[in-house]
């Protein structure tokens, strides 16, 4: 049973210290309670205390750890139901499911159309993390030989589809060095089954099998709860749950139902991270698409899709990295000058903050016109133009250092800066923390630089 607030500060130090970031041991200890802290925040615990808190400061919903020649998936491990109180950490596995009855070219040819594709996002790669190999042949042999195809193609991390406890052993005798997710146990097979994935030591998918329409969410859950208990109890602990739910509205009500007992009620048999199929619950890939953006905001884990386009991919794979994104750590980009169509000493050094979006959109305006250019990257904290200025942190005396220390003096032969339009105000400050510069005011959008600069 889930300690208390106070049951969890009589085993603290009690020195109020600090160190864990609270004012006092009472605070941390109601955040513990509340798991929206880790007990390693504390330094100063005793080992018996360690011990006795261990059920209190095991994250409410387990990690589970995915690997392959180097990549790393993490999922699980969240603490909160909406970001904005503190943050989502890890971001759910994106996955397309290929079949192991196709020919062994066309299983190549689509790892490789997933594998090769990449995005830039504002400075960031975003790519799907790997394949999921389902078993549709009935041949165990040709499900390995799958595998094989797809780990000769790609380093990307595996889901190993098959209720056939023989096709499993074959897919992890192919993917040998690998830490793929085996899908799944169920009530008939769990026992073959989770003996596999605990020789392996990979993680498993726990699957209700209940098509019975009148079966309801609570009983569908209870019997799912009941399979994790008895597969932990195997020595199977990183468990993945399939709930059975494909649709729309089944879909965000049982999985919102299983993280609010997760954190609310610290439900352990459903502490776990979930997986889901969009296209199982799909008439259409664009219902597909639009499914998985609904499981990828509410809470799925892992999502395997059917279908791979480069439309789609980019869709969810902003969607998620806007989600994992820290929402009060903006996007930012290191300070420093940076070359834009290979400029000369004689090309003109523009001025703007780190965040991501605004130094993309000035960037990208800037390359797309041909002109040659530096731009100076103010730490601006990840703030915009406005936002920054208006809050101290983009005024003259920053923008006067960033031009002194970036480096910039030695890249060109000329004393002339742009600023953006938005804060003109600054151009008779700048000009005092600039002696014998030009200052020059840009526009107020990236949009309109080309032209300005071509004046």
């Amino acid at each position: 049973m889930a300690l208390s607030g106070l049951e969890i500060y009589k085993l603290l130090p009690k020195t109020n210290c600090k160190d864990c970031g609270f004012p006092t041991c009472l605070a941390f200890a109601m955040k513990l309670a509340q798991k929206q802290v880790e007990l390693a925040a504390c330094p100063h615990v005793s080992e018996a205390a360690q011990a006795a808190l261990s059920d209190a400061a095991a994250p409410p919903i387990r990690l589970i750890t995915l690997s392959s020649n180097g990549n790393k998936l993490e999922v699980g491990n969240e603490t909160v139901l909406y970001r904005h109180e503190k943050t989502f950490f890890h971001q759910p596995g994106i996955f397309v499911r290929v079949s192991d009855d196709l020919p062994l070219d066309e299983i190549k040819a689509r790892t490789a159309e997933v594998d090769g594709y990449v995005v830039d996002y504002v400075g960031m790669p975003l790519s799907y993390d790997g394949l999921a190999i389902a078993y549709a042949s009935g041949n165990p042999e040709q499900f390995g030989d799958a595998v094989k195809a797809v780990c000769d193609t790609t380093h990307k991390l595996l889901i190993l589809i098959a209720d056939d406890p023989a096709a499993l052993k074959a897919g992890l005798a192919a993917a040998d060095g690998r830490t793929p997710l085996l899908c799944a146990a169920n009530a008939e097979n769990w026992r073959r089954v989770a003996l596999a994935a605990k020789n392996a030591k990979a993680p498993l998918v726990v699957r209700v099998d209940d098509s019975d329409p009148s079966t309801s969410s609570e009983q569908r859950l209870d019997g799912l709860a009941k399979l994790t208990e008895d597969i932990a109890k195997f020595g199977v602990d990183d468990l993945v749950l399939d709930p059975g739910v494909r649709g729309f509205n089944e879909s965000l009500a049982t999985i919102t139902h299983i993280r609010r007992l997760a954190l609310k009620e610290n439900f352990r048999a459903l502490g776990y991270p979930v997986i889901t199929f969009p296209g199982e619950g799909a008439t259409s890939q664009l219902d597909e698409v639009t499914l998985a953006g609904q499981q990828i905001a509410k809470y799925a884990g892992f999502v395997v899709l059917d279908h791979f386009t480069e439309a789609s991919a980019y869709a969810l794979l902003v969607l998620r990295a806007n989600i994992y994104t820290d929402p009060q750590k903006p996007i930012q980009v290191e300070p420093g000058v940076y070359p834009i169509n290979n400029p000369g000493p004689d090309s003109p050094l523009m001025v703007t903050t780190n965040f991501s979006i605004t130094y993309f959109s000035v960037a990208n305006e800037v390359e797309s016109s041909g002109l040659p250019g530096w731009l100076l990257v103010a730490d601006a904290e990840g703030m915009s133009v406005l936002t920054a200025w208006a809050a101290g942190k983009f005024d003259a005396e920053r923008i006067a250092k960033a031009v002194k220390e970036s480096g910039a003096l030695g890249k060109i032969s000329h004393k002339q800066v742009i600023l953006p339009g938005h804060v003109a105000v600054l151009m008779g400050e700048l000009e005092e923390e600039l002696p014998g510069w030009e200052i020059k005011v840009g526009p107020r959008e990236a949009v309109d630089l080309p032209a300005f600069l071509k004046m």
